[in-house]
């Protein structure tokens, strides 16, 4: 918290964090956000020549040669980059930022945050092909239709006393002769023995 708001006194302090021209109109933390916004930062249009390729090549870090706009023109001059997941990438190597295991500045496919340590890898192989995974399924499928056919002639009650009734299995209410009641006990103070 504190590197924070040393961050955000730093930036208030700065003479022109924004590319605004009226800054009298925005607040303290609209400055602020404001300020992280870089005109350069957009792409910029599709190149044509071997000059425009070779500048926009430099601007993403990239060799002339590797440098291959994408084929849709909504993103300008982005490059066209292999979608690499996380999990593919060196363990071992020394990153700027560990958890996306990506350097500062780095460029990443258009399409990079589909991907992710917990989300869809496009190279990974899976545990099982697809044969076996059908097979598993329906072998399982089967198992349970077996299951049921071999036990269903089995009727399954949970076992459980007969329901008591209070003034002896309620004789009395039920139209029994009062001469004739019997005495139930439902419970006993004696040991069973073994």
């Amino acid at each position: 918290m504190a590197t924070f708001m040393k961050v955000c006194s730093v930036l208030a302090k700065h003479k022109k964090p924004l590319i605004c021209h009226r800054q009298s109109n925005l607040s303290t933390s609209s400055r602020l956000f404001a300020a992280f916004w870089n005109k350069d930062w957009k792409p910029g249009p599709i190149p044509r020549t071997p000059e425009e390729r070779a500048a926009a090549a430099k601007k993403y870090g990239l060799r002339p040669e590797d440098y291959n706009a994408l084929a849709d023109g909504d993103i300008g001059d982005y490059p066209e980059l292999p979608l690499v997941a996380r999990s593919w990438r060196d363990p071992f190597e020394d990153y700027d930022l560990p958890g996306e295991k990506r350097n500062f500045g780095e460029p990443v496919n258009a399409s990079a945050d589909i991907i992710g340590a917990d989300l869809w890898d496009p190279n990974a192989d899976g545990r099982y092909t697809y044969g076996q995974m059908l097979m598993y399924g329906v072998l399982t499928f089967f198992g349970f239709v077996t299951a049921f056919l071999v036990l269903s002639p089995y009727e399954y009650f949970p076992p459980e006393m007969p329901k008591q009734y209070p003034f002896n299995n309620l004789y009395l209410e039920k139209g029994g002769d009062p001469a004739n009641e019997p005495e139930i006990k439902h419970y006993t103070f004696k040991v069973p023995e073994e």
